[in-house]
């Protein structure tokens, strides 16, 4: 029986879910299996036993139990998931403008949604109000460089102006986020804004910012996921699209309020930490194609895979807490100019 190019795509994306569900997996074991409190892979499988079993876990595995559960669990869930929710926007971003050039950092949403986190930072609320506001001023600085787009772009240089919307709203965003930082209190706020300004994790791997960013994903994956085989038909213009039955508004409304959900339930609990929303799109594309059908469930998981191997990797190599932001952007910046440059034929 002779397989069609159909089945073998279908194959071979299939293939692509699973291997990356495997390097997860790996992943997250390695993780657990080493670092400062390394625990044994003999006693890791000790420990999920007694727990399935119900048995009860036994008196030495106290403290390796302490320290997966309220330490390192947390902090990888946290890390996986924040990973995929970046790389799941950009990608959702990239599919609603049709070019790969744009994401959440360049549209000026990371900077809007930052500076409505450390807006909430200084007056102490909580992480559900903090959660609000950073998805209100993300939402509003993507509004604003969109509106700018469709105002003065015409044609070929409508994504010249997004970009350059993009970055005068995220230079404003970055001078009110300057002025909080002045008027902070050098002794108590200031320090934990300039390190949560970097992008880490240390500090928000627990158990009730997990459930935050679990809500966050539900709220804003599930519908994009459920839309992405629209995103298929927007990518080749609002025209086609609604000569298909389309609502087009509808549906770039649905799609740019869920990703900045993602991006600000990200922000608000890892701070900024860039290019991932622009880079794992376009390397997932040069595995799985354009499809969006495919290419955001990848993207999840990839998103995911990428964030769990460099944090762990940092908290593993390198003395002390280096926050996964730097980390990012100098791995970030140097693939997106080699990728600039493979692809620029198309792009410019």
């Amino acid at each position: 029986m002779t397989v069609g190019p159909a089945t073998r795509r279908g194959h071979r994306e299939a293939l692509v879910i699973v291997v990356l569900m495997a390097l997860i997996l790996v992943t997250l074991v390695a993780a657990m299996t080493t670092g400062s409190y390394a625990t044994p892979l003999q006693q890791l499988a000790n420990i999920f036993v007694d727990l399935v079993t119900g048995q009860g876990v036994a008196q030495e595995n106290s403290q390796a139990v302490y320290v997966l559960t309220v330490i390192r669990i947390p902090r990888l869930l946290l890390s996986l998931m924040a990973g995929g929710a970046l790389a799941i926007s950009g990608a959702a971003y990239q599919g609603l403008l049709r070019n790969p050039m744009v994401s959440p950092d360049i549209l000026g949403v990371s900077s809007g949604a930052s500076t409505g986190a450390i807006l909430c930072l200084l007056m102490g609320a909580s992480l559900w109000v903090m959660q609000g506001v950073a998805f209100a001023f993300g939402l509003g600085a993507v509004g604003v460089v969109l509106l700018l787009g469709r105002l003065i772009g015409r044609g070929s240089s409508k994504l010249l102006v997004l970009v350059l919307a993009g970055v005068v709203i995220s230079s404003i965003f970055s001078a009110f986020t300057s002025l909080i930082k002045y008027i902070a209190d050098s002794n108590d706020k200031l320090p934990a804004i300039v390190f949560w300004l970097m992008g880490s994790f240390a500090r928000s791997s627990n158990w009730n910012s997990l459930l935050v960013l679990m809500v966050a994903m539900l709220v804003g994956t599930i519908p994009l996921m459920l839309l992405r085989h629209r995103m298929n038909v927007l990518s080749f213009g609002e025209e086609e699209a609604q000569t298909m039955g389309i609502n087009v508004r509808r549906t770039r409304l649905i799609i740019i309020c869920c990703a900045t959900i993602l991006t600000a339930a990200t922000v608000t609990l890892c701070g900024n930490i860039g290019w991932v929303g622009l880079i794992l799109p376009h390397l997932m594309r040069l595995v799985t194609g354009p499809d969006y059908r495919h290419l955001l469930p990848d993207c999840l998981l990839a998103g995911g895979l990428f964030m769990l191997v460099v944090d762990n990797t940092v908290r593993i190599l390198l003395p002390g807490e280096i926050p996964v932001g730097i980390v990012t952007s100098l791995i970030g910046a140097p693939l997106f100019i080699y990728l600039l440059f493979k692809g620029r034929k198309d792009w410019v």
